[in-house]
C-alpha cells in the first residue's frame, strides 16, 4: 500500500469515524471513488451507496450526520444516488442493463421526489447511460461502467477478428483457433482441459484462468487478473502495454464477468488470437455480465463444441446433469459417492466426517486436497457453519485466523484473484492482516478480503477444480437450487465426488426444470452489430 493511497484512506476513515460509518468500508469508497473520495462524499454524502452493501437508510443516516437538516429525502443528490444504487444491486444479480419503467417503480419505495428527474440526473452525472433494446424498443439503464465494459467487448472482439492472421495448427486442437482471431470451445471441463493442455505447450500462447492454482493445472502462469498486472489505479497492461503473445486462452469463460473481460481484450494487440474455454452448462460469473454465453448466442463467433463420450463416473454424473437428469450412481471404485442425509445437522456432520476421516481414509486423498461445496453461505449446512466445524477438526487454534488455516480471497488482491485459496502462514496481533502463502508467493492481505476456504459456495469455487469434492445439498437449500448450480457442484471434482444427499425430490426436480435466472445484458447484441462489419 503506497503512501499517497494510505494519506487517502487516512482521510476517508476520519470522515467515516465523525459519522460512525464502518471503517471497513474506508478502503472500499476509495476505489471506487479515488483519491479525492473524501472530498466527494463531504460533498455529497449519498454518493456512500456507490459501495457494495450500503443500503439507503445507512446513505441516509450517514447524509444526516454530515449536513444535518439539510438532508431531506428529495435532494436531487440523493435521488440520482438511488437511481445509480438500484442499478448496482441489479449488477449484483448479474444484470448490465434494466429497464426503465422497472428502475422508476423500484426507486418509487424510497420517496426520491420525482424519480425521472433523478434519473435524468444521475445520466446527466454520467453514472448510469441510457441505451434502446432494438428488438422491444424499450429504454434500458445501466451503470456506465457496465455499458462501457459491453462495448469494449463488442468493438474488441471484432478487432481480434479483422486484425488476426492464421496461427501455426497444433496437433489435436480445433481448426477454428489457429483459423479465427476469437474462437469459443465448450465442452466438459475434462476435455476443455486437455486441448487447453496442448495449446499451452505451443510457442507464443498464453493460458489463463480464473485463479493461478487454476492456470498451473493446465500448463498456464497466471489468473487473468494477475496477468493483467493490477496497480494502484486499474490494471497496467491495456492498450499502451500489451500482453507478449500471438495466442490467449482463458479457461473456464464461465467465469469472466464483462469488466475484466474488457480489460483484458484492451490488453490484447491486433492479431492476437483469443480462445473463450468453457462449459456454458456452469454457473454464470460472481461479477456482473455472461460474456462466455452471449458470445455462443450473437451467433457470429466460430464455437468448436467438444463432446467425448464421458469416461468416468464423474464426467458421466455431471454429462446426466447437464441433460437434465440424474442417473443412478454405480462405482465399484468410489469415484462417486452418494451419501443421504436426513437434515442439514445431519448433512454437515457427514461432511466433516467424509473429509476429515473416511475420504483420506479409504481413497488416500489427504484432508488438503479435499474441498466442501454447498449451495449456501447461511444455515447449518451453509459454508459458514461448515468451516467452523472443519477448522475445529482439523486445525483448531484461538483464531479467527491460525497458522495453518485454509482461506480463499472474497476480493482481488495485488497477489491473488478473488477466488484464490491459500494457506495462512501468521496473524498479526490486532487481527486486522494476515499473512498468506498463495501460489504467487507469501504476503500480508487485510482480514476482510478473506474468509476460511475448507468450505465455499458453489458459485465461489468456480474457476478451481480439486483431487476431491464433497457437494453438501441440504433441504434448505433446495430453493436455491438449479441443473448449473448441480454441474458446477459435480464438476469441481477431479478424482473423487460425494454428494451428501439431503434435498430429497427437490434435487431432481431442480436438475430437470431450473434454469439459472435470466441475466439481463446487451452484449449479444453489440456482438452481432460489430461483428457484421468485419
Amino acid at each position: 500500500m503506497t503512501d499517497t493511497f494510505s494519506g487517502h484512506l487516512s482521510d476517508v476513515a476520519e470522515l467515516f469515524a465523525s459519522a460512525d460509518v464502518p471503517a471497513r468500508l474506508a478502503p472500499e469508497a476509495v476505489a471506487r471513488l479515488g483519491e479525492d473520495a473524501a472530498a466527494q462524499l463531504r460533498e455529497n454524502p449519498w454518493r456512500l451507496l456507490g459501495l457494495p452493501g450500503v443500503r439507503p437508510e445507512q446513505a441516509d443516516f450517514f447524509a444526516r450526520g454530515l449536513l444535518g437538516a439539510d438532508a431531506g429525502p428529495h435532494d436531487p443528490r440523493r435521488g440520482a444516488a438511488l437511481a445509480a444504487h438500484l442499478l448496482l444491486r441489479a449488477a449484483g444479480d448479474g444484470h448490465t442493463v434494466t429497464p426503465a419503467q422497472a428502475l422508476l417503480s423500484a426507486m418509487e419505495a424510497y420517496d426520491p421526489g420525482d424519480a425521472v428527474e433523478a434519473v435524468r440526473a444521475a445520466i446527466d452525472a454520467g453514472d448510469i447511460v441510457a441505451v434502446m433494446d432494438e428488438p422491444s424498443e424499450t429504454e434500458l439503464l445501466g451503470l456506465a461502467r457496465l455499458a462501457a465494459a459491453e462495448e469494449a467487448v463488442a468493438e474488441g472482439l471484432a478487432r481480434l477478428t479483422a486484425t488476426a492472421d492464421p496461427f501455426p495448427a497444433v496437433h489435436g486442437v480445433p481448426a477454428a483457433v489457429h483459423e479465427h482471431g476469437v474462437s469459443v470451445i465448450t465442452g466438459p471441463p475434462e476435455a476443455v482441459e486437455e486441448t487447453v493442455r496442448a495449446l499451452a505447450a505451443a510457442p507464443g500462447v498464453i493460458v489463463t484462468a480464473a485463479t493461478d492454482r487454476a492456470a498451473g493445472a493446465v500448463g498456464g502462469a497466471m489468473s487473468v487478473h494477475r496477468l493483467l498486472e493490477p496497480g494502484e489505479h486499474g490494471y497496467t497492461r491495456g492498450e499502451e502495454r500489451p500482453l507478449e503473445g500471438d495466442l490467449v486462452v482463458v479457461l473456464e469463460a464461465n467465469t469472466l464477468g464483462v469488466e475484466r473481460a474488457a480489460a483484458l481484450i484492451e490488453a490484447c494487440m491486433d492479431g492476437t488470437h483469443l480462445v473463450l474455454a468453457g462449459d456454458p452448462a456452469a454457473p454464470s460469473p460472481l461479477a456482473p455480465g455472461r460474456v462466455l454465453v452471449d458470445a455462443l448466442a450473437c451467433g457470429a463467433i466460430p464455437v468448436t463444441e467438444l463432446r467425448p463420450e464421458p469416461g468416468g463416473v464423474i464426467e458421466r454424473v455431471a454429462a446426466a446433469a447437464r441433460e437434465g437428469t440424474l442417473i443412478p450412481v454405480e462405482s465399484a471404485d468410489r469415484e462417486v459417492v452418494i451419501v443421504p442425509a436426513a437434515e442439514a445437522r445431519e448433512a454437515a456432520h457427514r461432511a466433516v466426517q467424509l473429509v476429515t476421516d473416511s475420504i483420506p481414509r479409504a481413497l488416500g486423498i489427504p484432508a488438503g486436497d479435499v474441498v466442501v461445496v454447498t449451495p449456501v453461505q447461511r444455515g447449518e449446512a451453509g459454508a459458514s457453519a461448515l468451516n467452523r466445524a472443519l477448522k475445529e477438526r482439523l486445525n483448531p487454534g484461538p483464531g479467527p485466523y491460525d497458522p495453518g488455516d485454509r482461506v480463499v480471497t472474497v476480493a482481488d488482491l495485488a497477489c491473488a484473484a478473488a477466488g484464490e485459496f491459500g494457506t495462512v502462514g501468521a496473524a498479526q496481533p490486532g487481527g486486522d492482516t494476515v499473512e498468506v502463502t498463495f501460489p504467487s508467493g507469501t504476503t500480508v492481505v487485510p482480514a476482510v478480503s478473506l474468509r476460511h476456504g475448507w468450505a465455499v459456495t458453489v458459485h465461489r469455487a468456480q474457476g478451481t477444480r480439486w483431487p476431491a469434492v464433497v457437494a453438501v445439498l441440504p433441504g434448505e437449500a433446495a430453493g436455491a437450487l438449479s441443473r448449473p448450480l448441480v454441474v458446477g457442484a459435480f464438476t469441481r471434482a477431479r478424482r473423487h465426488l460425494s454428494v451428501v444427499h439431503a434435498a430429497g425430490a427437490d434435487l431432481a426436480r431442480a436438475v430437470r426444470e431450473r434454469a439459472e435466472p435470466a441475466r439481463r445484458t446487451r452484449l449479444a447484441e453489440l456482438l452481432r452489430e460489430n461483428m457484421a462489419d468485419v
